[in-house]
């Protein structure tokens, strides 16, 4: 297994609404600084905040399916397909892009902060789809709580969110320090955010590394492997984590350098 650990000075940068949402970009698009420009079909991934409001008019997308993922907050959404919606705080919404589709976003504090993540199915293909959007609220998603660990499973698995592409994203907080598990698959690759706290892990062959806060973790499995992460320093630790194939099997649209 190799273990990549990209602190925020790796990561991208951006912003919208004259600096009214900021953005960190642990996978961002070429030229905005990021060392890491996609992840299999995880194309693309960005950690939003506004300590007010902030505005992004409408644009196009095409093919990708786009996800919103609202930690704080709230998160407005009209589209083009007559769409006008407002996710709160735990919901999700998800553009499956398709032949093409326009949006407009307003998130909405105050300390609002957002995950938009973008996956890429197999493009040729989704362009021949007509574009959906669908909303999902907090309570749909499904919740384990063990021994100090919540885990929310927010794409595949029992989880309302299917994607065409291969995928899978848990959001885990671990407050007691109690440790937690992860399998990494052979030609798995697993993507870590640490957007609360400081934390460890550690393979099934005995390899460690600590990460901090705001820190992106990337994982490539050669074969079928364990992570087990754990808080450090006393701290509730919060993670996003998404599961992705290295190699999906399909051709990928190239980012420009």
């Amino acid at each position: 297994m190799t273990i990549h650990i990209f602190p925020p000075t790796h990561q991208g940068s951006g912003e919208f609404d004259g600096g009214a949402i900021v953005e960190q970009k642990p996978i961002g698009f070429s030229g905005e600084g990021s060392a890491v420009t996609r992840i299999g079909p995880l194309f693309y991934w960005a950690w939003g905040t506004a300590p007010q409001e902030g505005f992004i008019p409408s644009h196009p997308h095409q093919a990708f399916e786009i996800m919103t993922y609202v930690l704080q907050g709230k998160a407005l959404h009209g589209d083009s397909l007559g769409t006008d919606s407002t996710v709160g705080a735990g919901g999700a919404q998800v553009i499956q892009a398709g032949s093409g589709v326009y949006h407009n976003e307003r998130i909405v504090g105050p300390d609002a902060e957002i995950f938009q993540i973008w996956f890429e199915p197999n493009v040729r293909e989704a362009l021949q789809r007509k574009p959906t959007y669908n909303q999902y609220e907090h309570e749909q998603f499904p919740l384990r709580q063990k021994d100090g660990t919540t885990v929310k499973t927010i794409i595949g698995e029992e989880a309302p969110i299917k994607l065409v592409a291969d995928a899978r994203m848990w959001d885990v907080t671990i407050a007691d320090g109690s440790p937690f598990t992860v399998p990494v698959g052979t030609n798995r690759s697993i993507a870590i955010l640490a957007y609360r706290g400081d934390g460890s892990l550690r393979t099934a062959g005995g390899e460690t590394a600590s990460f901090s806060h705001k820190d992106f973790v990337v994982l490539m499995g050669m074969q079928d492997d364990t992570i087990t992460l754990s808080p450090e320093n006393g701290q509730t630790l919060s993670l996003a984590i998404i599961d992705v194939p290295t190699d999906p099997g399909y051709p990928l649209y190239p980012k420009r350098p």
